[in-house]
């Protein structure tokens, strides 16, 4: 039995020794988990065996409702080459003791680490990487990259000029081994082997240093890698040339079979598709540039009373600034006068401007269009709308697909399995198509191993999904990692929360009649109400205000639970509520019973209104449909998912909404605990759920659901909760992630199809020696760039 291995985790949110208990209760369940929580500590000491992962276990944690502490460290990784390199780094960090998680990414050169830094520090991990083969540093601020980026290909560039300056000759060269004359002349002196020998020396082992180099470290770690491959051809055609010429030069007169053009051409051909990907992987985190050169570059704040020019950098929580027309806001903040209207598009994805006054947030980095304000900032820094959404932007690029593991593992074994085919193709045309001749058998080995090259396999899921994610937040949707992107694209049923997802979830008076002066009865109704904290009261002193009339409350009021209120306005007793305040004040109500019914079956409360006694008139509240929602509905719909609503009301005015926006479900007086049951009801049905909520009492069916969607105006716990953020709060931005999914999920299916194929296809016509190895080059570098290329087919993709 293997030895347990350890870790220890802060966990948030235990408030008793019951909190403590139950989490090490539930996680001694698990098989192989022996677990002590220590509620002092806020700690939980941990060990376990292979039939767990540490993932396993903190997901377990989180479910219960606590939040782990987990200690993180991004990396920047030098010297991968292909899938290989990403996957044997991430094999022997998530095997050392200490290590939580290890996610590394080969179309990002970078990695995330989760550790417990009671069992090893940064340095630790930096240090395993390091004799792992490859240079690893802590990440990099943006413009440190950028510049590093810049650096790595121009020095690309340079060593391909250098290369292709001196493969050019060499490939000259061919024309002389054409089967027919046609009329090109070869100077004498580049075929002699000598010269040959000077010109692909420094190509072989200057500019093919990184593949040595790379070939060496995958072997020495007992595996292989691109590199493996490109090596053994590329050193087999040219020491078989350097033998040749020796061979020549003691046997005067001797033909030598020379193939230092074989591989120096791959090589150079090699690099021009390293530098391809290199400038296609730069445009697969355009969408990410695209948010950071949102930011606001500077800020007016008022400091002693006077404005004051300063980096947004300086600006502090608590700072008030001034931001006139056409400026960005600074930060995020709230008016604290003056009015506008603001650009909110490159955070919500609305075209549409929203107006602003006192009292109202405003987001940083959104562009004020008319009016000038004076704000006052309430997030500055990483705690910016802004600076969070590029944070899940970037985790969400890092994160691995479940599609993307299963690549991971094919090139794990796909480069031993090419050098074995390699070889016995070798040995087949030495002892029996061609026997005794190095040559023909030499060209279908190196061709057998270039073809072969994995670069396209290890590259066909992660730059769909950096393209996928970057393409999903430029128009307001944040998926939160890569299996959220692929998971989607599966979704058969989405059930819908009512209030503040299809409603706009602030009640609104739709209907008011009134049986004398309405202007008269509207006042006595809003000096009656301005007293009341209830959500329909503030509802019916916002229409009065809107109709012109602003009263004070007053001092004779009194609230009447489940009821309505009861005033004395101007001198007369006035009540507004239910029918059942009106039969407790004795006041008759029977004759608009019919009335009052008619507004329910649309899906609205009903309050009569009597003034000393006797009937005056009625008016309607109504939480009100989004106007997309509707739309949003019937895209679902025609999208082949089943939609289904869920609601605390009672279900005269469930079915009133649903039958509004064309929803055929509908879930009504559920308890706000309940509705996790009525996802994993819908799940026992084999349904793959989408949960769409905003509230608090969302989040436990938020983390139930199969894909948890949060509507982005909604709770922070809903946001947090969820695995995809709809920022805008507009539901058309659901069927818009669902297509996105299925696009990109199209897209990297594409990729491996063609990069699976392509080797395929290649290995067989490679081993029966119908493919030059110049030609086999060629063909690996475009897999490659063909298939970052076909990825960033997804950004022009129509949401």
């Amino acid at each position: 039995m293997s030895e347990k291995k350890k870790m220890n985790v802060g966990i948030t949110g235990m408030t008793c020794s019951a909190c403590s208990a139950r989490i090490e209760k539930v996680l001694n369940k698990m098989e192989g988990v022996e677990a002590n929580v220590n509620l002092a500590m806020e700690k939980a000491n941990i060990r376990y065996d292979d039939a767990v992962t540490p993932d396993e276990i903190t997901s377990r944690i989180e479910k219960l409702g606590y939040g782990v502490q987990k200690e993180r460290v991004e990396l920047d990784i030098q010297g991968m080459t292909c899938s290989a390199c990403s996957t044997r780094i991430q094999k022997a960090l998530n095997k050392t003791e200490g290590v939580n998680e290890a996610s590394i990414n080969l179309a990002t050169e970078a990695g995330v680490v989760e550790y417990d830094p009671d069992q090893l520090s940064v340095d630790d991990i930096l240090r395993k990487v390091e004799k792992l083969g490859y240079h690893a540093v802590t990440k990099q601020t943006r413009e440190e990259q950028k510049e590093k980026k810049e650096e790595e290909i121009q020095e690309k560039k340079r060593k391909l000029w250098i290369s292709a300056i001196l493969s050019f000759p060499l490939l000259y060269t061919m024309f002389a081994h054409l089967p027919w004359d046609i009329g090109v002349p070869v100077p004498s002196i580049l075929m002699n082997p000598w010269f040959q020998f000077l010109l692909a020396t420094p190509v072989q082992f200057y500019i093919g240093a990184p593949f040595y180099k790379g070939a060496y470290r995958a072997l020495s770690n007992k595996s292989a890698n691109m590199d493996v491959l490109v090596a053994l051809g590329t050193s087999a055609a040219y020491f078989y040339s350097l033998v040749e010429a020796i061979r020549a030069e003691m046997n005067l007169g001797a033909m030598p079979e020379l193939y230092f053009e074989t591989s120096a051409v791959l090589i150079t051909l090699i690099l021009v598709g390293k530098l391809f990907e290199a400038l296609a992987k730069g445009r697969t985190t355009a969408a990410l540039t695209k948010l950071l050169n949102l930011q606001a570059k500077e800020a007016t704040v008022i400091r002693k009373g006077k404005e004051e020019k300063v980096p947004v950098e300086q600006v502090q929580v608590g700072d008030e600034l001034i931001v006139k027309p056409g400026e960005k806001i600074p930060v995020d903040g709230i008016v604290l006068s003056g009015m506008t209207s603001i650009d909110e598009s490159m955070i919500t994805g609305e075209s549409i401007p929203v107006d602003k006054q006192e009292g109202e947030p405003v987001i940083g980095s959104t562009i004020n269009k008319n009016g000038t304000i004076h704000m006052k900032a309430e997030r500055v820094g990483k705690d910016t709308a802004l600076a969070g959404i590029v944070n899940i932007v970037e985790e969400a690029q890092g994160s691995k697909a479940p599609i993307q593991r299963t690549a991971d593992n094919i090139s794990g074994i796909f480069v031993p399995i090419v050098v074995g085919i390699a070889l016995v193709t070798f040995g087949i045309w030495i002892s029996f198509i061609a026997p005794g001749e190095w040559p023909p058998a030499l060209e279908a080995a190196i061709a057998v191993l270039v073809i072969a090259c994995p670069c396209a396999l290890g590259l066909a899921t992660p730059t769909s999904i950096m393209v996928g994610t970057g393409k999903g937040a430029e128009q307001g949707i944040l998926f939160k990692g890569g299996e959220y992107l692929e998971g989607t694209h599966r979704l058969t049923t989405i059930l819908l929360d009512k209030t503040g997802t299809v409603t706009k979830g602030k009640p609104e008076v739709t209907d008011f009649i009134s049986f004398e002066e309405d202007k008269k009865l509207l006042s006595l109704v809003v000096a009656a109400e301005k007293s009341s904290e209830h959500p329909l009261a503030e509802a019916i002193v916002q229409y009065g205000e809107a109709q012109g009339i602003t009263r004070s409350g007053t001092p004779e009021f009194e609230a009447v639970p489940g009821h309505g209120v009861k005033a004395v306005v101007d001198g007369k007793q006035v009540d507004i509520g239910t029918r059942k305040l009106m039969e407790r004040e004795d006041i008759a109500f029977e004759s608009y019973l019919e009335e009052m019914a008619e507004l329910e079956q649309e899906g609205k409360t009903v309050m009569f209104i009597a003034v000393d006694g006797e009937m005056r008139g009625y008016i309607a509240v109504a939480d009100t449909v989004k106007e997309t929602s509707k739309q949003a509905i019937a895209e679902l719909k025609k999208m082949g998912l089943a939609v289904y609503m869920v609601t605390g009301d009672n279900s005269r005015t469930a079915e009133a909404i649903a039958k509004e926006v064309g929803i055929d479900g509908v879930f009504a007086e559920v308890l706000p605990e309940e509705k996790a049951d009525k996802v994993k009801e819908l799940q026992k049905r084999g349904e793959k759920v989408a949960m769409v909520g905003d509230g608090i009492n969302d989040a436990p069916s938020l983390a139930t659901a199969d894909i948890g969607i949060a509507i982005g105006t909604g709770s922070d716990v809903a946001i947090e909760t969820a695995d995809i953020t709809l920022v805008g709060g507009d539901l058309v931005h659901l069927s818009q992630a669902i297509r996105l999914s299925r696009k990109t999920m199209r897209n990297i299916r594409q990729n491996l199809f063609w990069a699976l194929a392509y080797n395929s296809a290649g290995i067989p016509v490679a081993t029966l020696g119908l493919l030059a190895p110049w030609v086999a080059g060629a063909a690996m570098a475009f897999s490659s760039v063909s298939v970052v290329t076909n990825s960033l087919r997804l950004k022009r993709v129509k949401m």
